[in-house]
């Protein structure tokens, strides 16, 4: 496979990864995506922009119906199983017991309290997230939008390359691919952007958007011995809410 062939492979393996897209898979195109850690990124900034486009109503429309338009766009673009690493780890959160126990409650397909909890405030926290991206103007909506949503699949690139995998499964899959050094290009996608847009309120919603990363990433590394496909999904979740909102809060301070 050509190195361009390689890339076309990696994006549309990630497109069908992060996304619910109608594209269609060839062979070899999730190893590719598993292998070019630059795919995340990039799939975040398509389907970032596509999931903020009810935030051109900003100005027209009242602010519920624009937040709830925003809230439906981003699971009709990226769609809800992401959600189930929230749900799992919000039943790992609550369980008592070693890490043992933890990783046999990440497994298990029951649904408890804590995975109720977990869901509840993530959905609620992007529904508010987007009431504030409501009462923004339109370009600094869009951009903080598009910002998170670059901000945690960059963080995800970053788990992949660095990360530890716990156990066999989608984790490892991804963390065995990469390599420290494959950060590189998507790191200098994400400067490039940034650095393009500087100051705009887009790029602390980046910045925050890989700050949430940090979250479930330390505390799988200290309560499960490592990352696994759960906590990808839940990365994925937590980065872009703290995204949004850490980008509302500064243009509302500035």
């Amino acid at each position: 496979m050509t190195v361009i062939g390689r890339w076309i492979g990696a994006v549309r393996g990630a497109l069908g990864f992060l996304t619910r897209l109608p594209i269609g898979y060839r062979d070899g195109d999730w190893e590719a995506f598993r292998a070019t850690p630059a795919a995340f990124p990039l799939v975040g900034l398509f389907a970032g922009a596509l999931a903020a486009i009810p935030l051109l109503g900003t100005e027209r429309l009242a602010a519920p119906t624009v937040a709830l338009g925003y809230l439906l766009s981003v699971y009709a673009v990226t769609g809800i199983h992401h959600l189930d690493g929230i749900a799992d780890l919000g039943d790992a959160l609550v369980v008592h017991g070693d890490v043992e126990r933890r990783r046999d409650v990440l497994k298990d397909t029951t649904t408890g309290v804590g995975a109720l909890l977990a869901v509840t405030i993530t959905v609620a926290a992007l529904a508010l997230a987007g009431l504030g991206l409501a009462e923004l103007p339109v370009p600094a909506a869009i951009g903080v939008a598009v910002g998170a949503e670059v901000g945690t699949k960059f963080g995800m690139a970053a788990m992949a390359c660095f990360g530890h995998a716990a156990y066999e499964g989608m984790g490892k899959q991804f963390t065995d691919a990469a390599t420290a050094g494959s950060l590189f290009v998507p790191m200098a996608v994400v400067l490039s952007a940034a650095t393009f847009v500087w100051p705009h309120p887009g790029v602390l919603a980046l910045c925050g958007a890989v700050a949430g990363i940090g979250l479930p990433w330390y505390w799988a590394n200290r309560y499960l011995g490592g990352i696994n496909g759960d906590i990808f999904g839940a990365a994925n979740e937590i980065g872009r809410v703290a995204g949004v909102h850490l980008g509302v809060i500064l243009w509302t301070l500035s």
